[in-house]
């Protein structure tokens, strides 16, 4: 299925499923009646449309969601999918407008509501946004990306300690999210629980060495602590893995950290 999070967790695309139409179909959403040419063209634009977000290609991605449209317009999932093509090129208001309408088709299903939520955040919406989680999850109560996207709407809104409640409720459901560990953590030393910061911090990187977001965390956490020799480790393995920790404007603005990483950042790189 096809989900987006945005903010203090960074964007992250899968794939919506297809269904598998081998022979002449009746969809019983529209009741018509789509030949196997077609089903097969549609299967080619779905790999498409994929091979294109998973190359960075967002433009040609919109495209053949679009093209899909055009044939299997009652579908959710291809709005949805659409919609996610044209959050990752910031065009937030038509993406809305995609999410709407598999809303509208399919509104038992959570996903293109995380994602709405998703574009709301883009927009600085954020009591939208939460509305959105919100709704997913009184539907589905265990469902970790709710409440870690919940979080980040909390924390745009600097409501550090509702976030901290949320993303710890995400790791909670699945220990194996490390956005969410990773989101936790910097919450936590938002709070001056520097301590514990620090400890979350460096398990996660003992478990995923190559996550860029917590080594650069844990980077500036270190330099902040007079740690400077492990600080500067922990630099040289951020920037291998994702230079875009250099620019304060990106972390600040697309990654979303809370404000004291940022500073803490800033004075690493300042060498303050």
């Amino acid at each position: 299925m096809l989900r987006r999070f945005w903010g203090i967790a960074l964007a992250l695309i899968l794939c919506w499923g297809w269904p598998e139409l081998a022979d002449a179909t009746e969809l019983a959403a529209t009741g018509k009646i789509y030949t196997n040419t077609e089903l097969d063209r549609g299967d080619t634009l779905r790999t498409s449309a994929f091979n294109a977000t998973n190359s960075g290609d967002f433009a040609t991605a919109e495209t053949y969601w679009t093209e899909l449209l055009e044939m299997f317009p009652d579908n959710p999932a291809i709005w949805s999918n659409r919609g996610n093509s044209r959050v990752s090129q910031h065009k937030l208001i038509e993406a809305v407008a995609d999410f709407d309408k598999s809303i509208d088709l399919a509104p038992q299903l959570p996903d293109a509501y995380l994602n709405r939520g998703a574009a709301w955040e883009g927009l600085q919406k954020w009591d939208k946004a939460i509305a959105d989680y919100e709704h997913i999850i009184s539907i589905d109560d265990k469902d970790a990306m709710a409440y870690n996207n919940l979080g980040n709407a909390h924390a745009g809104k600097g409501e550090w300690q509702q976030a901290k409640t949320y993303f710890y409720r995400a790791t909670e459901l699945e220990p194996g999210f490390a956005f969410a560990r990773a989101n936790y953590a910097l919450i936590l030393y938002q709070l001056g629980e520097t301590t514990e910061a620090i400890r979350q911090m460096k398990n996660i990187v003992r478990k995923y060495r190559d996550f860029p977001d917590v080594r650069a965390a844990l980077t500036a956490a270190l330099w902040q602590n007079g740690e400077q020799g492990e600080a500067e480790s922990n630099w040289i393995a951020t920037v291998g893995l994702d230079s875009r920790y250099r620019d304060l404007d990106w972390v600040k603005n697309n990654r979303r950290w809370p404000p004291a990483s940022i500073a803490a950042l800033d004075n690493f790189l300042h060498l303050r």
